[in-house]
């Protein structure tokens, strides 16, 4: 039976695995992707300098959705897509965070492709 302490400790040795393999640059940042129980987070990050390029959550004032539910994410995805446009990203590595493919995740990715990120 996976516990729920244990199915993140999992997520973590996953996340751990890809991280080793993976690396935002100024040129092409980290799309990194964390969710909470109440909550999904995007962040662009350059690796190289340590920074954090832009951001989104459902937390931002200028989304109004209730819940963290696949059409949460997929806002944030546009949020984030919008925001990484504006600075002038287009190309980005996607960071699942260790989690799977698939949900909240897929809903995120999808969005911000959509909206003009490539990965």
């Amino acid at each position: 039976m996976i516990t729920k302490a244990n199915k993140n400790s999992v997520r973590k040795k996953r996340h751990a695995r890809v991280r080793a393999k993976l690396s935002g640059t100024e040129a092409r940042p980290r799309l990194n992707v964390f969710r909470s129980n109440q909550h999904i987070y995007a962040q662009l990050i350059d690796d190289v300098n340590g920074v954090t390029l832009a951001s989104a959550s459902t937390l931002d004032k200028e989304l109004e959705v209730a819940g963290n539910n696949a059409e949460a994410a997929q806002k944030v995805g546009e949020l984030i897509a919008k925001r990484a446009v504006e600075k002038g990203y287009a190309s980005v590595v996607f960071d699942r965070g260790g989690y799977l493919f698939h949900g909240r995740i897929k809903a995120l990715a999808d969005a911000a492709r959509e909206n003009g990120l490539e990965f």
